[in-house]
C-alpha cells in the first residue's frame, strides 16, 4: 500500500502562495510570540488572562454568514459569552492589532491555505469571519467542493482556502473525504527502507518522526521568496486529571505555569529537532500551551450534532460534550492574530 504524507504541502500550488497547516498529535516548544505567561496583561485582574469587552470579540457570531453550526455556540444555546472576550498579551511585546483591510493587502494576488483536520477548518472559518466584513457581498464568493473550499475576494484577487487532509499519514486507498475513525482498524506501524527488506516496528513517536522527516524533505525544497510555510502546533482535548471535562466550564484555568496534557515533552523535542533543520523555511505558530488554559472555550454541548443523541447521552451532558473544537468567536481568532502578526 503506497503512502503519501499530508501535513502542510499542497500539490500544484502556484508562486506567491502561503500555506498554513497544523500537524495532528504534535506539540513544540519553539516559537517566537508565545511569551512566558499566557492570557495575562499588566492591566488585567485575572492571573492568566485579560478580559476585554471593549475591543473583543473581533466579530459577532451572527454577522458571519460562513459560520459553522459546529462552532456557533451562542446560536445553539450557550448563554455565557465570556469566552468571546479574552485576548492574549505576551510579555515584553505586543501582538499587532487585527486589521482586516491590512490583512487583505498582505494577501493581494495570493492564496492563503489552511491544511488539515476539523481543528484547522475551525481556524479557517475564523479567518474567513475575520476578513469577510470588509468585502461587499457581491465581491466575495465561497466555492466548496469535496476536499477544497475557497473563499475569494475579487477586489484583492486573493483566496483563503481550506484543504481537508486530516491524517498525519494517508494512503492512496483512503477515501478523499471520509476519514471517520470507526471505518478504520488498528494496525501496527511497520517501516522498511527497501522493497524486499525486513520491516521495523515503530511506536507512535517513531512513526510521527518518520512522517515529520518526509514533510521536512518537502519543506526544505520550498522557495521562501515564493511561498511561506507556517507550522501550527496542536491544541488538545481538555481533560482534567480528575473526572470531568469541559462541560459547564465558563472561565480559563487560573493557574500560573499550568502545563496541560498536550504539552508532551518527548514529542515536543522530536518536533523541535526536525524543525531546527529547516532554518528560515518554516515559521512556527506555537499555540499549544496557551490553548490549554482555555477550558472555557470549547463547544461542549452547545453545537449541532450530526447524529441523534441517545437517551443515555441526553441524561448525562458531559458524556457527549465536545472538548476538542473551539467556539467562534473565540480562541482560533487569537491563533489568526498570531498569523497576522507574523505576516
Amino acid at each position: 500500500m503506497v503512502q503519501r504524507f499530508w501535513i502542510d504541502s499542497v500539490h500544484a500550488t502556484p508562486p506567491k502562495s502561503t500555506v498554513v497547516g497544523k500537524l495532528r498529535g504534535l506539540t513544540v516548544s519553539r516559537g517566537t510570540v508565545t511569551g512566558e505567561r499566557l492570557w495575562r496583561a499588566v492591566t488585567c485582574s485575572q492571573a492568566n488572562g485579560c478580559f476585554d469587552n471593549n475591543s473583543y470579540p473581533l466579530y459577532k457570531e451572527s454577522d458571519c454568514p460562513y459560520m459553522s453550526d459546529q462552532l456557533a455556540c451562542h446560536k445553539h444555546g450557550r448563554s455565557d459569552l465570556g469566552y468571546q472576550y479574552w485576548r492574549w498579551q505576551p510579555h515584553n511585546c505586543n501582538l499587532k492589532r487585527w486589521n482586516a483591510t491590512e490583512m487583505w493587502e498582505k494577501l493581494r494576488d495570493k492564496r492563503l491555505m489552511f491544511v488539515g483536520d476539523s481543528l484547522n477548518r475551525g481556524q479557517w472559518i475564523s479567518m474567513v469571519c475575520l476578513l469577510q466584513s470588509v468585502i461587499p457581498a457581491d465581491k466575495r464568493s465561497m466555492s466548496p467542493n469535496a476536499a477544497l473550499t475557497s473563499f475569494k475576494a475579487e477586489e484583492y484577487n486573493a483566496t483563503v482556502e481550506f484543504l481537508w487532509a486530516p491524517l498525519l499519514v494517508e494512503s492512496n486507498s483512503d477515501d478523499p473525504v471520509n476519514h471517520r475513525l470507526d471505518d478504520r482498524i488498528s494496525v501496527q506501524i511497520l517501516w522498511s527502507a527497501e522493497a524486499n527488506g525486513a520491516c521495523e516496528e515503530l511506536d507512535g513517536l517513531g512513526a510521527m518522526e518518520l512522517a515529520m522527516g518526509a514533510w521536512a524533505d518537502w519543506a526544505s525544497k520550498v522557495n521562501p521568496l515564493k511561498k511561506r510555510v507556517f507550522f501550527v502546533t496542536m491544541s488538545r482535548e481538555w481533560k482534567p486529571e480528575s473526572e470531568g471535562n469541559c462541560y459547564s466550564e465558563t472561565s480559563p484555568i487560573d493557574l500560573e505555569g499550568y502545563w496541560g496534557s498536550g504539552s508532551d515533552l518527548p514529542t515536543m523535542h522530536m518536533v523541535e529537532k526536525v524543525l531546527s533543520k529547516l532554518s528560515s523555511k518554516v515559521s512556527v505558530l506555537n499555540i499549544t500551551q496557551l490553548s490549554e488554559y482555555r477550558k472555557d472555550g470549547h463547544p461542549s454541548i452547545y453545537r449541532k450534532f450530526w447524529e441523534a443523541l441517545k437517551p443515555e447521552q441526553l441524561s448525562n451532558p458531559a458524556s457527549y460534550s465536545d472538548c476538542i473544537h473551539w467556539c467562534l468567536p473565540g480562541l482560533p481568532d487569537v491563533w489568526n492574530e498570531f498569523l497576522f502578526h507574523f505576516l
